[in-house]
This record gives C-alpha cells, sequence and structure tokens, in this order.
C-alpha cells in the first residue's frame, strides 16, 4: 500500500540525509509532501548542491494527510526547532503514533518537542548529550528502530540501513 510522507525541512538540510530517502520512497511508490514555512519556498541544502521546492506550509495541513513523517539533518532541524508550529506539528504526529524517519541531528526536534523522554534512539555525537539529558535512551548502533515509531540513524555513512528500516516500517 502506497503512503504518503511529510518531510518537515528548511534551509542548510544534509542533501544526502533528504535526497537518497526522498529518492528511495518514490521508487516504493510512496508519495512525499514538502513542508516549510509557505508552499512554493524554495529551500537549499547547507552545501548548496540542491534545492527542494515546498509543496505546503505547515499551517496548511493535518497529521491526516499523512502516514509518516521525516526529518533530514543538517542545519535544518535547529532552524526549524524556532518556529512553534512546527514542534506542535511534530508533537501532534508522534501523538498519533505514526512513524517518524530521523536522520543524524533530526532527534534534536525531538528534545524542544519533549518526545525524547524514553525515546530509544541513536544520532550523532554532538547531540548525544543533550538527548541523555532530555531522557532519550540512547544506542551505539548504524540505526535504531523504537517499536516502528522512531527510527533514527547517526550519520550519512548509515544511510542504506536507514532507508531499508524506514521502508519496512511502511511496509508494516
Amino acid at each position: 500500500m502506497n503512503k504518503r510522507i511529510a518531510v518537515l525541512v528548511t534551509h542548510d538540510f544534509e542533501d544526502t540525509e533528504y535526497h537518497h530517502p526522498v529518492e528511495a520512497f518514490r521508487a516504493a511508490s510512496h508519495s512525499v509532501r514538502n513542508i516549510e514555512k509557505t508552499a512554493g519556498n524554495i529551500v537549499y541544502s547547507k552545501q548548496r548542491r540542491s534545492s527542494v521546492s515546498i509543496d505546503h506550509g505547515v499551517e496548511d495541513i493535518c497529521i491526516h494527510d499523512f502516514d509518516a513523517l521525516m526529518i533530514p539533518g543538517g542545519k535544518s532541524p535547529h532552524l526549524l526547532k524556532d518556529d512553534e508550529r512546527f514542534i506542535d506539528f511534530l508533537r501532534c504526529f508522534a501523538n498519533a503514533q505514526k512513524p517518524i524517519f530521523l536522520c543524524c541531528a533530526s532527534p534534536k526536534l525531538l528534545i524542544d518537542a519533549q518526545l525524547a523522554i524514553g525515546r530509544r534512539l541513536t544520532s550523532i555525537q554532538d547531540i548525544l548529550d543533550d538527548l541523555k539529558l532530555a531522557g532519550a535512551v540512547l544506542f551505539d548502533r548504524d540505526v535504531v528502530n523504537d517499536n516502528n515509531l522512531y527510527i533514527s540513524s547517526r550519520s550519512t555513512q548509515e544511510l542504506p540501513v536507514f532507508i531499508n528500516e524506514c521502508l519496512n516500517v511502511l511496509r508494516a
């Protein structure tokens, strides 16, 4: 069954953490919609090698329109956390018990949404202490799947394993 995936993304996202999963999702016949402040915006990767067109503004959508949520890493999660609308969207998505795919630095948003408590996660070294202080249960693994709800990866090197795990969750 084809799933609808929301991607929370803004400027300075990590190229490969956006494009590789999105290409894999689309190749598996899932639909992907990019969410940012305003539909029609163009956001650029931190390397400025690519851009993404925004399909929907965060205020124009409902979590019930989607089956899963992906948040690529880079500096994008740090920029998103400063806007309460994205934090609220993430909280609502988590409360609806829908899968959330988190690349590298994106678990940082879980801290700001107060969703890290008791969650089994992995992440980049830079935010591990913050996640631990926020109550996350951390693992030093390529990818951690917390009950098919929170799928997290450590780095871009683990993208193939991360993508495979996300696709398995989408098939469930």
